[in-house]
């Protein structure tokens, strides 16, 4: 047998590296950042469901809140148009005086996100 020959075969009769076990891992993302996240949206997406009109909350998904602007993705670019109207109208005030929270601006970007989760249950529940 040639060096490269032994090399492959002692290669293959090493032991793998023991796995890691991920919940840890998963307990530390759960805790810093998406536990940070709901907490952050809970009361807001309160409010959300209080003030906007069923026709078009459908539509609508809270992305996040970062420095006082509201990132929310709407699906389509008619209930966009009819939510951003509703904006200038005075929901955007409206939404302000509910949240304790300051709340600078909100912004709608195009998206497509699922309402309901594998179980069939609602997307967002606080």
């Amino acid at each position: 047998m040639d060096d490269a020959q032994l090399k492959t075969v002692w290669q293959q009769r090493q032991f793998p590296p023991p796995a890691s076990p991920l919940g840890v891992p998963l307990a530390l993302l759960m805790k810093r950042k998406l536990g940070k996240r709901v907490k952050q949206l809970s009361k807001l997406a309160e409010v959300w469901d209080e003030v906007l009109p069923d026709t078009i909350r459908e539509h609508t998904a809270l992305e996040g809140l970062s420095n006082g602007v509201l990132t929310v993705i709407v699906d389509s670019a008619p209930h966009r148009f009819q939510l951003q109207t509703l904006l200038n109208a005075g929901l955007t005030s409206r939404i302000q005086e509910l949240l304790p929270q300051a709340l600078n601006k909100i912004r709608l970007v195009p998206g497509q996100f699922s309402s309901i989760d594998i179980s069939g249950a609602p997307r967002y529940q606080f």
